[in-house]
């Protein structure tokens, strides 16, 4: 185990420092982009300001074919187009990939300065942290880079659910984690070929009814996902870093997309995958708190400035607890009002001074 007093040390001559603290961004989705493809990258102007996050996909969606093509073209965009505030994320290939190492070299080298974090696929426990943290030092001195990319790990193996905690502080880098539900439901060997979402047979029922056992019983679907999504968020949380949903596969079934990302915003996540546009405007509503809730949190805040005691607000008590939770919400809020200026007039937010 490193000596602690180190953890504030770059693991390689001439890098930046490692963060002391994980920035929170607007985040509301991960949008994925396929820039072997060259329409993909010509709508990268239109399709960055609708975004928080820009993300140039390496890995699984790509053909082996297109595999260089694809970095080609996230350097092209790095290197040639303004992005303003929207982040630049990259997914490398999984590091026992043959592609990994010239990803991460490429892409640090090239346009490391306009890059903010590195996606890891598969990451299994802390050792593949621990690599991929020298090997982006040893690359930032080699770039001369001043700022640290921060590192994203990816769940996608039982074995990494089971390592999260771990995961979570292998490095001042870590950023934050995606949920992968359906290299997850490989590895755990369950029974069906959804990319997120509930599945039909998983379900609970009533009991019979013990008047009429014959008579129908009231059933309804869960969500498989629901326990493993608590513990990153708990490992994430707990280590300052940010948890996110991953992808949902049916692009057509809107609200089965919707209900899931609400599902991860209700439990902590601060943002999920999009992977066609459609799906960039739920995550812009389900990761944007209700102007309702807004509102009231704000009342609350106004009427417990120091957040001691208990009061009643709308006939209902408020205390230190909801005191944070309303915090938390507004504090959000006012970030992503700075951005959308729909949200900053639903919210109350004065607008921005210009100049």
């Amino acid at each position: 185990m490193r000596n602690p007093r180190d953890f504030g040390k770059p693991l390689a001559i001439g890098a930046p420092e490692p963060p002391s603290e994980i920035p929170f961004k607007p985040s509301r989705m991960i949008h994925f982009l396929d820039f072997s493809n060259e329409k993909m990258v010509a709508k990268v102007p239109d399709i960055a300001p609708t975004v928080d996050i820009l993300l140039g996909n390496l890995e699984d969606a790509v053909p082996v074919d297109r595999k260089e093509a694809a970095r080609e073209g996230l350097i092209r965009v790095g290197k040639e187009m303004e992005l303003s505030e929207t982040q630049l994320w990259a997914r490398v290939n999984s590091l026992e990939s043959p592609w990994v190492l010239d990803d991460l070299t490429t892409v640090v080298t090239e346009i490391g300065d306009r890059l903010e974090v590195v996606m890891i696929p598969k990451v299994e426990g802390p050792w593949d942290i621990h690599y991929v943290d020298r090997l982006l030092a040893q690359l930032e001195a080699k770039a001369g880079l001043e700022r640290p990319l921060l590192v994203h790990a990816i769940l996608e193996t039982s074995l990494g659910v089971v390592n999260l905690e771990e995961i979570a502080t292998a490095s001042p880098r870590m950023q934050g984690m995606s949920f992968g539900p359906a290299d997850l439901a490989a590895s755990r060997r369950m029974k069906t070929t959804r990319v997120g979402g509930g599945h039909p047979g998983y379900r609970v029922i009533s009991d019979p009814d013990p008047d009429d056992p014959e008579a129908p019983r009231q059933t309804a679907q869960q969500d498989p996902w629901h326990y493993s999504i608590g513990r990153m968020v708990d490992a994430c949380t707990s280590a300052g870093i940010l948890p996110f949903y991953g992808p949902y596969g049916d692009i057509k079934d809107v609200q089965g997309c919707e209900t899931q990302f609400r599902a991860a915003f209700l439990l902590g996540c601060v943002g999920a995958w999009s992977l066609h546009p459609v799906q960039i405007e739920i995550a812009k509503k389900v990761f944007s708190p209700p102007v309702d809730e807004v509102l009231f949190a704000k009342k609350v805040l106004d009427a417990i400035p120091d957040g001691r005691g208990v009061h009643m607000i709308d006939g209902k008590m408020q205390d230190d607890a909801t005191f944070k939770q309303a915090k938390v919400m507004v504090s959000l809020a006012e970030m992503l009002a700075h951005k959308d200026s729909e949200l900053a007039e639903a919210y109350g937010f004065a607008p921005e001074p210009v100049g």
